[in-house]
């Protein structure tokens, strides 16, 4: 796995592209005017997207009709010298749809305690949790 990133303006406006050509723009979201997320809001992104598929995949494979999926990602940060890396993440998923709510409880176990390769490189710095929401009750 490669990606490329290139400066494309004078300050910190970068497009960071995969192989397949695909990109994201990175920008210092604390100037005004940023045009990308931050590199650390991309963290939560990535959390949120590799989660994501992982529960919609296995919920597909157990033909549960998903209508509507989001997914809502919050870090927690902490100074370590100059940097302030994530102490802890909390994921909310929301889903829609004729879907057992303990088939989506235990598609978002699967993910985190197996499958989800993001948070398994942050999880021995970061404390993970997630709650799972089917049809707007919390299960």
């Amino acid at each position: 796995m490669k990606i490329t990133l290139n400066r494309i303006n004078d300050d910190f406006l970068f497009e960071c592209t995969n192989s397949q050509g695909n990109s994201i723009l990175l920008d210092n979201t604390s100037e005004p005017g940023a045009k990308g997320v931050s590199p650390m809001e991309s963290v939560l992104m990535a959390v949120a997207g590799c989660s994501g598929i992982d529960v919609v995949s296995i919920l597909k494979k157990q033909r549960q009709e998903i209508t509507g999926f989001k997914a809502e990602v919050e870090g927690d940060r902490v100074p370590v010298g100059d940097a302030k890396p994530f102490k802890a993440i909390m994921v909310k998923f929301f889903l829609e749809g004729n879907i057992d709510p303990s088939k989506a409880q235990k598609a978002a176990q699967l993910s985190f305690e197996k499958y989800c390769s993001v948070s398994k490189t942050l999880e021995p710095n970061v404390e993970i949790g997630y709650e799972v929401f089917v049809n707007g009750e919390k299960i």
